[in-house]
């Protein structure tokens, strides 16, 4: 671990992560907002990742939006890094307090974090959107539970739907509520494989009065002015506690 955070989590008491896609890319999941996953998906549908994953076009090209949410946004066989595991140390050692991530393959669960705020919701939770039974991500998965390529509930014939946050949706207000309450009460704050563009999430920062803001992002960010440390470099090397 890179000695000047070491010496920040060492003389911290009540530690708050906040991470984006960047955490998730070391674990060999592709960030759909990059410039591959833009080509990608204009090449094969004609359309950007966020008109197909966005609340209207779920609605309307329902079947179009599974194809690409399947191929593009599950990751089954994709394990956590040395961040993911860094992290859930350091909340076993009662230093990290809670993860707030805007990523939605629940690799921070897995890993062992317990007090997860998930902003963008996980790829590993479905609901019937009718009568709002819960499916795994393995049901919506096999083609025998789905109809025209459509995830259906075997209890009411329903459309089920993930539980994410898809564009033009709203973040839970739960789930934010209590992200901003653990950011508030937090002394250190890092925050890591994030470029601090994407909103609502990226203001969080906003809330955080603490003593010390780490920021740890390959390229800079539009807040590094105001962190105490700044290193550009990747999370998982960075947070190594190996």
């Amino acid at each position: 671990m890179d000695n000047r955070l070491k010496e920040i989590i060492d003389n911290s008491k009540n530690i708050v992560f906040f991470g984006g896609a960047g955490v998730s890319t070391e674990s060999n999941i592709p960030d759909f907002r990059s410039e591959s996953g833009l080509y990608n998906a204009q090449r094969k549908y004609g359309r950007s990742p966020e008109e197909m994953l966005s609340h209207s076009f779920f609605v309307s090209h329902t079947d179009t939006f599974f194809d690409y949410y399947k191929n593009n946004l599950i990751y089954l066989e994709a394990e956590p890094n040395k961040a993911h595991r860094a992290l859930a140390k350091l909340e076993k050692e009662g230093k990290l307090k809670a993860v707030i991530t805007q990523n939605i393959d629940g690799l921070h669960q897995k890993a062992g974090s317990r007090n997860v705020f998930e902003l963008h919701g996980s790829v590993l939770r479905n609901y019937c959107m009718d009568c709002g039974e819960f499916y795994d991500v393995e049901y919506i998965m096999d083609d025998s539970n789905c109809k025209g390529g459509i995830p259906k509930c075997k209890k009411c014939g329903g459309t089920v739907k993930p539980d994410v946050v898809l564009y033009e949706e709203a973040l839970d207000e739960d789930c934010m509520m209590g992200a901003i309450r653990a950011i508030q009460q937090a002394d250190t704050m890092i925050i890591g494989g994030t470029s601090l563009v994407v909103y609502p999430a990226a203001g969080l920062i906003r809330y955080f009065g603490g003593n010390k803001l780490v920021l740890i992002n390959k390229q800079a960010t539009p807040y590094d002015s105001q962190a105490d440390l700044v290193i550009n470099d990747s999370i998982g090397k960075v947070m190594d506690l190996d």
